[in-house]
């Protein structure tokens, strides 16, 4: 059986990782995909760190570290999936409906079949999965990417389960001519941070900012 450019060797870990949990809704004893989906979690933290390594020999800790969040987000893994068909594998429970673009599932299915592909053959099996799936390619967004909104957005997509920064108005001080607005953004498990600037805008970006440095 070949799933995303690997041919499992075991044909029934390879039917584990596209199971879902919503599938025991009709068959109650099938085994689901999530144990592989935490060790797939953690393979594929591997090998985007390995590929970091390799290709930028001389990055600091800080850029690696923000390419790889936007190598295994959920977003980079839920469009690797739609790119290539994964959603149309997935056993689900009977009736149901399309999944979203953005589904957890998907993201989910992405990393238990790179987990299983680790259980059959290794690293070099894990590897032929996520070079197919192309999650390299996400490696282009730098640390900031001078845009601390997008950085703080794909860390907390990256976070399981994925989250959204708000961004609430502090205050306004200053003058009609002048003003000085304050805005504190939070992220859930991540905290919270505030900035001030002429804008608003301004403001969210040095909020973003300052969380994404705690």
């Amino acid at each position: 059986m070949t799933v995303c450019g690997y041919e499992f060797r075991d044909e029934e870990l390879a039917g584990v990782a596209l199971t879902t949990p919503s599938y025991r809704m009709t068959c109650p004893s099938a085994k689901d995909n999530q144990r592989l989906e935490y060790l797939g979690d953690a393979v594929l933290g591997l090998l985007a760190a390995d590929w970091l390594y390799a290709a930028n020999p001389s990055s600091a800790e800080g850029d690696l570290t923000a390419r790889r969040q936007h190598m295994v987000s959920s977003a980079a893994l839920c469009k690797a999936a739609n790119e290539n068909g994964l959603a149309a594998m997935l056993k689900r429970n009977k009736g149901a409906g399309p999944l979203d673009a953005n589904s957890k599932t998907l993201a989910d299915a992405v990393e238990a079949v790179i987990g299983a592909a680790w259980l059959d053959g290794g690293y070099g099996a894990a590897k032929r999965v996520f070079d197919f799936l192309g999650l390299a390619e996400n490696a282009k967004y730098g640390e900031l990417d001078g845009n601390p909104k997008a950085a703080l957005q794909h860390a907390a997509q990256a976070m399981k389960p994925p989250r959204a920064p708000v961004y609430v108005l502090a205050k306004t001080e200053g003058t009609s001519d002048k003003p000085v607005f304050t805005v504190e953004v939070s992220v859930e498990g991540m905290g919270k941070a505030t900035g001030a600037g002429g804008t608003r805008k301004e403001a969210e970006s040095r909020a973003a900012a300052a969380l994404l440095m705690l």
